[in-house]
């Protein structure tokens, strides 16, 4: 049986993971403001998350390991909404990522110069901003955290 206060921070994450997610797509779907590929690539360890949490209650085990991944999948959220923030402050420029079509399948060069042309969306717009600060800079800041709630229950049970 599992011990709800023990995880109670899986709870917490497989939650804010899910309503995350639901903001994201209510941004995306009924604002209408679509999201450039870095965002939907920050949508990644949120998506994770749900899925490897609820693996560990219905398994209750392999949490230790579990855990660790969900914690990199984070650390690659946070790495990357840094980045797309970079970008937005023009600190970086567009990587291929940025101004690629990732749903779409490029065969050859002629097709990925089209492409390249086509781009519509640029991850150094800010389309959205929540009291003036841009999604990519909440991201990096909520990625951080839930790294660190991750890291400190994974250093809390291996003390144990």
């Amino acid at each position: 049986m599992l011990n709800i206060k023990k995880y109670s921070h899986l709870h917490f994450i497989i939650i804010f993971s899910i309503f995350a997610l639901c903001f994201a797509y209510f941004v995306e779907f009924a604002l209408n403001h679509k999201p450039c590929n870095l965002c939907l690539l920050q949508r990644i360890p949120y998506i994770a998350a749900i899925f490897l949490i609820s693996l560990i209650f219905i398994l209750n085990k392999y949490k230790i390991l579990i855990s660790k991944i969900i914690m990199i999948f984070f650390i690659f959220g946070a790495l990357i909404s840094f980045y797309h923030l970079g970008i937005e402050r023009g600190f970086f420029i567009e990587s291929f990522v940025c101004i690629s079509d990732i749903n779409k399948k490029v065969l050859s060069a002629s097709e990925l110069l089209e492409e390249l042309k086509n781009s519509k969306i640029s991850c150094k717009e800010v389309s959205f901003t929540i009291l003036g600060v841009s999604l990519a800079t909440l991201n990096t800041i909520i990625s951080l955290g839930l790294s660190a709630i991750m890291f400190l229950n994974l250093n809390k049970n291996e003390n144990k």
